[in-house]
């Protein structure tokens, strides 16, 4: 194990060497935030890939963004750090997202959208990284075509299937992992971390423990590769500034199935409202489909000069309360390229006093997207 370890002289934990010894078939890392859990098992994954010849290792989660902007970008910055590591890798086709040693071993990243495509292909070892954001049933194909182990990782939010299917079955280890394990933090980093005050944020991010973050406003909105043709489309836009976000994004309606589709096209600060017009045709915009816009008199202007049908959305006394409403009664579809709005539906909650919701959103959780949708939607449907 030793000889193993060295290959990360500069950038291993404890936890990475626990698991390379680790003979389970299902191993589960259940961590806070910063716990250097991911890399932990990305680590081992690769030392099984180059002292096993011809292995399959397949890396999964909710999308292939979310790999690029995760796991994968873990992985390559590992081995591009790492010129011990690095002699072991023979090629990485970017395109595919294929990771070839020299012993034959692959690491491929993938992301599946449902249990049929879960069935393709069959493997040595699986990685699933977040599980919280991949269904069992997804998990369960690719498990099932995994003839050594399989890896699971996520911040514990609340309970899900890991808890109520993987936990305490035969043959399966468990490793709760925290900022504190991570001897590559910063002092700052640290502290940050320890001063997280919410004590459900507390308990799930500082110590890793399973939580129960309450009060969640959006549930049950899925995932889908392609933004599908529709008759209706509109679009929200909530204006940025200095700081904040210009968040646009577009909206398709089908009212007969009571389904909406978004799709998000920006989250950039101080966009000026010719570039707004940029990202509209980019996005497909086509003349005449309504643009519902934050209260900004002067930018709803400059979107009228340009040839836009932009208009001030419904705001008022009750507009936010009831646009959440008709929003939680209809099914929602996101394109998985839409990350920052998928980061927001996973944090927008009510406020909650004495561990009761209130019917009234937590400011100070995000919402820029969401805010852009909701308007939209709501004004829509109102006048419509």
């Amino acid at each position: 194990m030793k000889v193993k370890v060295k290959l990360f002289s500069h950038g291993c934990t404890q936890l990475v060497a626990k698991l390379i010894d680790c003979t389970d078939t299902t191993i589960i890392n259940q961590g806070g935030t910063a716990s250097a859990k991911t890399w932990a098992i990305l680590q081992t994954l690769m030392v099984r890939a180059i002292y096993e010849r011809n292995q399959v290792i397949t890396v999964v989660s909710e999308s292939i963004p979310n790999l690029k902007r995760g796991a994968l970008r873990d992985t390559i910055h590992i081995i591009n750090t790492n010129p011990e590591l690095k002699k072991h890798v023979k090629d990485y086709n970017r395109s595919d997202r294929i990771i070839t040693f020299t012993s034959g071993s692959v690491m491929e990243f993938n992301s599946y959208l449902d249990e049929q495509s879960a069935k393709s292909g069959k493997r040595d070892y699986l990685f699933v990284n977040e599980a919280n954001g991949v269904s069992y049933e997804i998990y369960w194909q690719l498990a099932i075509r995994t003839r050594k182990q399989r890896f699971v990782d996520y911040n514990p939010t609340a309970s899900f299937w890991v808890h109520d299917k993987l936990m305490h079955q035969p043959d399966t280890a468990y490793f709760r992992t925290t900022h504190k394990t991570n001897p590559f933090l910063s002092k700052r980093q640290h502290d940050e971390i320890n001063s997280i005050t919410d004590p459900e944020y507390r308990k799930v991010y500082t110590y890793g423990l399973t939580g129960n973050i309450r009060g969640l406003i959006y549930k049950g909105w899925q995932p889908i590769e392609k933004f599908p043709e529709l008759e209706t489309i509109i679009w929200g836009l909530d204006f940025g500034y200095t700081n904040d976000p210009t968040a646009l994004i577009k909206i398709g309606i089908n009212k007969s199935t009571k389904e909406i589709y978004l799709q998000e096209c920006s989250y950039t600060p101080g966009v000026e409202m010719g570039v707004v017009k940029e990202l509209l045709m980019h996005h497909g915009h086509i003349t005449g489909e309504p643009i519902y816009c934050d209260h900004d008199n002067i930018n709803i202007a400059e979107l009228r000069r340009l040839g836009l049908y932009a208009m001030p959305a419904m705001k008022g006394e009750g507009s936010v309360k009831n646009g959440i409403l008709r929003l939680q009664g209809l099914k929602v579809y996101y394109t998985v390229t839409s990350s920052n709005l998928i980061y927001e539906v996973n944090r927008y909650k009510w406020q909650v006093v004495d561990g009761m919701p209130l019917n009234k959103p937590d400011e100070s959780t995000p919402d820029h997207l969401l805010d852009a949708a909701r308007m939209g939607i709501y004004t829509h449907l109102v006048r419509n």
